[in-house]
């Protein structure tokens, strides 16, 4: 199993809408709104890291209202 940070920027005032979309989509752990430089911090899981990254592209990055992305996959040194 691959975990991954999402942290995701969004347009003004969208940042609880966006969490609670991306908080319904298979594969999300968490997502939660936060303040700082990003706006919502999501934890997800997949089987693999290209399973991980078509549920960023696909599924994550879809949401309305979202401007950008970050994706920091969880190492296990």
């Amino acid at each position: 199993m691959v975990q991954a940070y999402i942290l995701i920027q969004t347009e003004v005032g969208k940042a609880t809408a966006v969490a609670e979309s991306i908080a319904r989509i298979a594969g999300v752990i968490t997502a939660e709104d936060v303040t700082g430089p990003y706006d919502v911090i999501v934890r997800a899981e997949a089987e693999s890291i290209d399973e991980l990254g078509r549920l960023v592209v696909a599924k994550v990055q879809q949401v309305e209202g979202i401007t950008r992305t970050l994706t920091c996959p969880v190492v296990r040194l």
